[in-house]
């Protein structure tokens, strides 16, 4: 009889009609409803979570993609741009070293010219020079004899050819 009166025995039997009120109360089926509910929530959850995922995988692949994509197109540009730089350049010493060609065959056309013109003029001052000595020459002649040794033989063949 010391059992009725420990506190233990009376909490546990409180306990066991506590859980036979509530099964016949039909709480369990709410529980296991509730439970149920909430298990069918996070299942809903999960494949949504699942979903989103999948979502953004091939979201994340399609932009991988769009990059390598980019990039390759981004290379495929620079070796355009270099090789069209590279074209342009040996263009342009073409056109520099054909513009220099041109440039020295005007100077030496130029300089061929001033040549001529300078012997020209050497010459034409020479020939000139050549006048005015003989000018003085002849002057300085005449002016030193009374006559002219030619004029008078010249005289006197025609003296000699009147008779």
């Amino acid at each position: 009889m010391e059992l009725l009166t420990d506190a233990h025995f009376w909490v546990g039997v409180a306990f066991v009609v506590f859980l036979v009120v509530l099964v016949a109360a039909g709480v369990h089926k709410f529980a296991w409803k509730a439970l149920g509910d909430a298990g069918d929530k996070v299942r809903a959850q999960l494949d949504e979570a699942n979903r989103l995922r999948e979502e953004a995988q091939a979201l994340l692949a399609r932009i991988q993609s769009d990059r390598e994509h980019s990039e390759n197109l981004a290379a495929e540009i620079m070796a355009n741009a270099q090789e069209q730089a590279t074209r342009l350049q040996a263009e342009a010493q073409e056109r520099l070293a054909e513009q220099i060609e041109r440039r020295g065959q005007l100077a030496e056309r130029r300089i061929a010219t001033a040549e001529a013109q300078a012997a020209a003029e050497v010459k034409a001052a020479a020939g000139e020079l050549a006048a005015q000595m003989a000018e003085t020459v002849l002057a300085a002649r005449i002016a030193g004899a009374k006559s002219d040794p030619l004029i008078d033989a010249a005289i006197g063949q025609m003296a000699g050819k009147l008779q």
